[in-house]
């Protein structure tokens, strides 16, 4: 059984501008349409915030799950008997980090760094960044058999 859990310090970034909008938010309270269009931005960001602090890539039996969290609202399945190939790899700056599709690259999910793991289901990649990809591609390559 697999489990890995990555940390990235990039959500702290988010709560200072959350921050400063809900103070805007109470700067302007006695107009409400102001007050309501940022107290939305400030949670919009707050939530975003508690979303991307954690990737956990965790073995579930017939399929390896992708979570971001501690609040889990984003994440994705590769289920095992999908996957062709499996490799170690590298993200470039193109990719970012977060949640991206970019055409003839495929899909990424990465949190921090650019160490990543690329999984091909026919002629799709998924890269899937960790800081433990050595690991990870030892657990998918034995799945893979």
């Amino acid at each position: 059984m697999y489990e890995h859990t990555q940390r990235s310090p990039m959500h702290l970034l988010l709560y200072l501008p959350a921050a400063f909008a809900f103070f805007l938010a109470w700067q302007v309270r006695n107009d409400m349409a102001p007050s309501i269009v940022v107290v939305v931005v400030a949670v919009i960001l707050f939530v975003t915030a508690l979303s991307f602090q954690t990737l956990t890539i965790s073995d579930q039996g017939e399929h390896l799950d992708i979570r971001y969290g501690p609040l889990n609202l984003f994440g994705t399945k590769v289920v095992y008997r999908d996957m062709t190939k499996v490799e170690q790899g590298e993200t470039s700056l193109i990719d970012g980090w977060g949640i991206h599709f970019i055409p003839f690259r495929g899909w990424t999910l990465n949190l921090w760094g650019f160490e990543c793991v690329k999984i091909w289901r026919g002629k799709k990649v998924i890269r899937i960044g960790t800081d433990d990809s050595e690991n990870l591609v030892s657990v998918l390559l034995e799945k893979l058999e």
